[in-house]
């Protein structure tokens, strides 16, 4: 059985894994950034993170019905803040969307009933360590390699992005 730790990088990995794949697509497929686009982006990926989440709680189902939400809302969240704030409407969003996993988490896969402070306090150290973390690899758009994307780099550098998230909301002492 796998520690808290291990489940941890798992899903880092595993949201790595789907965020890389995504960079495929949004370079091979799509010529043009559409909000279209990115909202099924946000809640496709978030969907896969949420069904991980689920999959660790068992309850598969409901974990992917609930990070498609959370996905759907920041991308759309980004969409409604972007004309204001430009792209740091992302870092906003990415650490918004943070929280809102772990109240999703802690109340919609664990238990409805579950005590709000902890959700609210993993989700904070979620959001901000997760946010500095997905800022120090923001990078990977604005400055690609001659060739396009260099696809393992992105890879480390989403598990970098996504690890200090699942650490905050599964890490368990």
């Amino acid at each position: 059985m796998l520690s808290s730790l291990g489940i941890a990088l798992l899903g880092a990995l595993w949201a790595a894994a789907l965020s890389t794949f995504g960079d495929w697509v949004w370079a091979r497929y799509i010529p043009q950034h559409r909000a279209v686009y990115g909202l099924a982006h946000g809640t496709l990926l978030f969907l896969g993170i949420g069904l991980f989440l689920g999959i660790v709680r068992r309850r598969p189902l409901r974990g992917a019905l609930l990070g498609a939400a959370v996905g759907f809302g920041a991308a759309a969240g980004f969409y409604a803040l972007a004309p204001l704030v430009g792209y740091a409407a992302m870092f906003v969003l990415w650490m918004a969307l943070w929280a809102a996993l772990a109240i999703a988490d802690a109340r919609g896969l664990v238990a409805a009933d579950a005590p709000l402070r902890p959700a609210l306090a993993r989700g904070g150290l979620a959001a901000v360590a997760s946010g500095l973390a997905f800022y120090a690899i923001s990078g990977i758009w604005t400055a690609h390699r001659a060739g396009g994307p260099d696809y393992p780099y992105n890879f480390l550098c989403w598990t970098i992005a996504f690890l200090p998230g699942f650490l905050a909301l599964l890490f368990r002492r």
